[in-house]
């Protein structure tokens, strides 16, 4: 899949998309590495796995986030351990998350909204808290 959107200019197009919106605003590499975050992160739910949306996006927004100013070890970084906390977002979007639905364990509307208010508390601890202690032990 990832090679198929790469082919037919689908990620390349999102990229340009995705520079001259995040680019147009105005803001720090900061700001605007967190509004990559949130797009990166939350583009997963169109995705049917965690491979394809690495495979598709990852080299993209690194690309991007350097392109804006961000350090690139520290956009690798963050872009890696969110593509780890992504998967339980959906009943689809990570390998085991099917066995779990399908078995009827959570019912979906729980599931997705579970795994959006996870997501939030993921995205606080690992880029608020996370975040500062990166910068104090000169990661960035």
């Amino acid at each position: 899949m990832a090679g198929y959107l790469n082919k037919y200019g689908l990620i390349s197009w999102f990229s340009e998309t995705v520079v001259k919106f995040v680019g147009s605003l105005g803001l720090s590499w900061q700001l605007s590495f967190g509004v990559l975050v949130l797009l990166y992160f939350y583009s997963h739910y169109f995705f049917a796995s965690g491979a394809a949306h690495i495979g598709a996006m990852f080299t993209a927004f690194l690309s991007v986030a350097s392109a804006l100013g961000t350090p690139s070890l520290f956009a690798a970084m963050v872009l890696s351990f969110l593509s780890n906390i992504m998967g339980g977002l959906t009943h689809y979007g990570i390998g085991s998350a099917p066995v779990f639905y399908g078995a009827g364990y959570v019912p979906l509307a729980q599931w997705w909204g579970y795994g959006f208010v996870i997501s939030v508390v993921n995205i606080i601890i690992w880029l608020g808290v996370g975040g500062f202690w990166w910068k104090m032990i000169g990661l960035w």
